[in-house]
């Protein structure tokens, strides 16, 4: 199984609900991905502040493995979700921090 961990940093003004909107987007993906076992999003409630750098919020798939995630990667879904969170996130793809652990 591969977790598909991803940290967020938003610009200022992004709203929850604006957040809900692209998580319950994520999630979806499952509904056309075979083999995406879960989705989860939180807060990042580390008091590390200088540490977090921003990365205030998380989000994290688990997948089959490797295949499936390889295919959630280039999947169209995924690239247009991309394309609405990218906006909102502080300084483009540098406002995100990926890290794929094998479970």
């Amino acid at each position: 199984m591969i977790r598909h961990n991803v940290h967020l940093r938003f610009k200022p003004g992004v709203t929850q609900d604006q957040k809900a909107a692209l998580y319950a987007a994520l999630a979806g993906l499952s509904d056309h991905i075979d083999g995406m076992l879960d989705f989860q999003h939180r807060k990042n409630e580390s008091p590390e502040t200088p540490l977090v750098r921003g990365f205030d919020d998380m989000f994290w798939m688990d997948f089959k493995d490797a295949k499936v995630r390889d295919a959630y990667l280039v999947h169209p879904l995924h690239i247009e979700i991309a394309g609405r969170l990218l906006p909102q996130i502080e300084g483009g793809a540098a406002g995100v921090f990926v890290c794929d652990v094998e479970k």
